[in-house]
């Protein structure tokens, strides 16, 4: 299988990379799109001519940004929908509300190594809305993204995923210590696992799924890791939000990508496979891409989401 190579890297910006894409008749939905990396990513994406909904908890906030997008893109097609990647039945609301194909789905949205915190179901938070939550959101849509015949779903991971597998015997930490950053890494490995599988599964419906690290960006993301000032990454491998969201906007809509699924990618280029920590912002782990472990996830979270109701 030979890995997918474009002309985009490390500085390329989402406009560069969306820059000569019509998507004139298709409709994206964009998870946390109030702020940070979905807003930019639900930009590009409306100067693509593309119907982009603004999936968000805060809908004051997302109001504000398709006012923005709008303004800046000349798309009058900006939509927000309240939704809360945390609550089963807020999820279900939205998927039924859902009417007509769905072309891009991107599963933006998340929370990074956050206090010790449970749903009302007994998920662990980060788990419950990084990969749970998504996972009911694109199952709950299939048929609208399998309706548009060419649909694509962006996963945004990270090299976080490094950190953790699944713990398959103990996914909410029922008996070992909470680690945030462990709890972090978990969901951002489901966040992999999911593309994999979603790719294998829906392949007769035309519905491929990719994963990404989008870099090191200083967001929302970071209000429990001590934002800017925490010295956690270089200053050289910080990039701006347009940069971050380059590699979202690359899976939603280049040609390079027709029929790609499955796959893992850093600064718009697959990165390599890796059986030990990289040490980089490079590199998946093994376990992450392995179609087993993929099934496994699909059954375990489709029994969780089951007990739910």
């Amino acid at each position: 299988m030979t890995s997918i190579t474009t002309p985009f890297g490390f500085s390329s910006t989402a406009a560069e990379v969306a820059e000569g894409i019509d998507l004139t008749g298709r409709r994206a939905v964009v998870t946390g799109a109030s702020s940070g990396l979905g807003a930019e990513t639900a930009r590009a994406l409306a100067a693509t001519g593309a119907a982009v909904t603004l999936a968000v908890r805060d809908v004051t906030a997302g109001k504000r940004v398709a006012v923005d997008i709008t303004e800046s893109t000349g798309n009058q097609d900006v939509h927000v929908a309240y939704l809360d990647l945390a609550d089963p039945a807020s999820i279900t609301a939205f998927t039924g509300a859902w009417r007509g194909p769905l072309h891009v789905l991107v599963n933006n949205a998340g929370v990074m190594a956050c206090p010790e915190q449970y749903t009302e179901q007994g998920w662990e938070w980060q788990f419950a809305t990084n990969h749970l939550g998504h996972f009911a959101l694109a199952t709950g849509l299939h048929d609208a993204l399998a309706a548009d015949g060419n649909a694509r779903i962006v996963v945004v991971s990270s090299t976080g995923h490094q950190r953790s597998p699944i713990v398959w015997d103990d996914v909410d930490f029922a008996f070992r210590p909470y680690d945030p950053w462990l709890a972090y890494g978990q969901s951002k490995t489901a966040n992999v696992l999911f593309a994999v599988e979603a790719t294998r599964r829906w392949a007769a419906d035309n519905i491929t799924a990719n994963a990404l690290m989008p870099g090191a960006i200083y967001t929302n993301l970071q209000r429990h890791t001590g934002g800017r000032g925490s010295g956690r990454v270089p200053a050289h491998l910080v990039k701006t939000v347009e940069q971050g969201a380059a590699t979202s906007v690359l899976l939603a809509t280049s040609p390079l990508l027709e029929g790609v699924g499955g796959r893992y990618f850093v600064d718009c280029n697959e990165t390599e496979v890796v059986d030990r920590r990289s040490g980089t912002l490079h590199g998946v782990a093994r376990y992450a891409v392995d179609p087993d472990n993929a099934r496994r996830l699909w059954a375990l979270s489709q029994e969780l989401l089951a007990h739910a109701r």
